[in-house]
């Protein structure tokens, strides 16, 4: 079977599906891969590189979704909705497509890539099971968006995050508080700690306290009933908005005293659940910095616009979007190590063999045989009003 990737159309994405060192297990496992030229430039990945590890790389585009039995992107028709719908039409019956594709809130998209008869595998719904680990996703790609936010917030502030006593002086420690502690969390907290910041985070979930203290952060203990912080797939999920009020209230002086606040709670599929209120905000000193890691969720805080930075009373609230595209190689290192566990825990005999009875399998399957195959996205479309 051929895997083919294209280069990626989402406006500034920079990321790439396959590595030219994913091409040996691949190869191993009995797969041919073809690359779109220029498909892994921006990340640093010349054709060359393919080239010397076995891959074909093809001029045209369309002869990739043509010749392709397997595609592999780093996102799919779902998550690149206006570009993507060129895509759409390349795909064909029976093609299978590894991707992230937002299928918990792009449904229409689902309903579009059933019709286009493809079997649609979404990287974002890999089962949080410990054999799974190594083809999540999500997981890798936080780190580096926890690891960049931190980055960004210590260019917008105006102080440095160490302590440093100088002949000039006494410099103090910047403070900052990490709402969160799942994977971009506690990436975060590693790498303010890195750079010399006071670092405190909170979490709805207690188990975690550990994992900070282990990083050298504090952990922020609100007397909170938050019940299930997880849903049966080890996913965030709502917690209701009589918990998120009574959350805020309990976070106002604890925010007021940080220099920044990077926030990191998301719930896939739905809206991001406001944390940081405009009051919390205008409690903050002059100066200081937010950056919402939900901000494409809608964001955590009440005064974040996606893709802007916004000036609030002296506090500066960043919204970024799609941070891994802005580390591209690294991130398009871990991304293609999870595609390439995952193909090839797929593939048997050189064909790669949708198992609906295995769990992975059927936690990723979005489409198949022209009709939308994933429970929860069944659900949510028999739920969705009707056009």
């Amino acid at each position: 079977m051929i895997v083919g990737v294209p280069r990626e159309s989402f406006p500034g994405e920079r990321r790439v599906a396959l590595v030219p060192a994913s091409l040996a297990p691949l190869k191993k496992a009995g797969l041919e891969v073809i690359v779109e030229a220029g498909a892994g430039v921006s990340a640093g990945f010349p054709d060359a590189e393919y080239r010397e590890k076995g891959a074909e790389i093809v001029a045209a585009r369309t002869d990739v979704f043509a010749r392709a039995d397997v595609l592999a992107q780093v996102r799919a028709f779902g998550g690149n909705p206006d570009a993507g719908s060129d895509e759409l039409a390349g795909y064909r019956t029976g093609q299978i497509v590894v991707a992230s594709c937002d299928p918990l809130a792009m449904l229409d998209a689902d309903r579009q890539a059933a019709s286009a008869g493809v079997a649609l595998l979404s990287l974002e719904m890999m089962p949080r099971i410990t054999r799974a680990q190594s083809m999540d996703i999500l997981s890798s790609q936080a780190t580096i968006a926890g690891y960049k936010a931190v980055l960004l917030a210590a260019d917008t502030l105006p102080r440095m995050f160490p302590m440093l006593m100088t002949a000039a002086g006494t410099v103090a420690a910047a403070h900052v508080f990490v709402v969160g502690a799942g994977v971009a969390g506690l990436q975060a907290i590693a790498t303010a700690k890195r750079l010399g910041a006071i670092v405190s985070a909170y979490d709805v979930r207690p188990a975690v306290k550990e994992q900070v203290h282990s990083l050298g952060g504090k952990f922020i203990e609100l007397e909170l009933e938050a019940g299930a912080a997880e849903d049966a797939g080890g996913y965030a999920k709502a917690l209701g908005e009589d918990f998120y009020t009574r959350q805020r209230e309990m976070m106002l002086e604890v925010v007021a005293a940080n220099d920044v606040v990077i926030t990191t709670a998301a719930v896939p599929g739905k809206k991001a659940p406001i944390l940081l209120t405009r009051e919390m905000v205008e409690r903050m000193h002059p100066g200081s910095v937010v950056v919402d890691l939900a901000a494409e969720r809608g964001g955590n805080c009440e005064l974040t616009k996606p893709g802007e930075t916004v000036e609030h009373g002296g506090v500066s609230i960043l919204g970024p979007l799609n941070l891994p595209a802005t580390v591209p190689h690294h991130a398009s290192q871990m991304f293609a190590k999870n595609v390439t566990t995952f193909l090839t825990h797929l593939t048997k005999e050189g064909s790669v063999v949708l198992d609906a009875e295995d769990e992975i399998t059927a936690g990723t399957l979005i489409t198949r045989d022209g009709k939308v195959v994933h429970p929860r996205v069944v659900e949510l479309l028999d739920a969705a009003p009707k056009a």
